[in-house]
């Protein structure tokens, strides 16, 4: 079986957040997928090669940093851009998270809808 392509993976562990987060990138036109937690994300994000991958900084289980330095530990999965949408933005600088892969982060708190299809574009640009 083909695999789709995917343009983003979303992983956060509130599942009605990541719904409304493939919503709203479906309507922008972007193909996703789902995962809760980051074992599941690591299995899909290497079946999938998404271009994006949307990460919540607080997961239930491992977390969004185990994550990061596993991609970031692969050269295939390396260069994928992150985005990190958190309640915790306020406390974290980009240029400590960079070497990651970080290229966006994006306060849950204060954030509009609109906010993630500009994150995901802004870095595939």
């Amino acid at each position: 079986m083909k695999n789709m392509a995917v343009d983003v993976l979303i992983v956060e562990d509130d599942i009605w957040l990541s719904e409304q987060f493939e919503r709203t990138l479906s309507k922008a036109g972007y193909v996703t997928r789902r995962a809760f937690e980051g074992h599941t994300a690591m299995d899909l994000i290497d079946e999938l090669k998404p271009q994006v991958v949307l990460l919540d900084m607080l997961l239930t289980g491992s977390t969004a940093v185990t994550l990061m330095h596993e991609l970031q530990s692969y050269k295939d999965t390396g260069d994928i851009p992150i985005i990190l949408c958190t309640n915790l933005a306020s406390l974290i600088r980009l240029d400590d998270v960079s070497d990651y892969g970080v290229r966006r982060i994006i306060d849950k708190t204060t954030m509009h809808p609109d906010d993630i299809a500009t994150a995901v574009r802004s870095v595939l640009l």
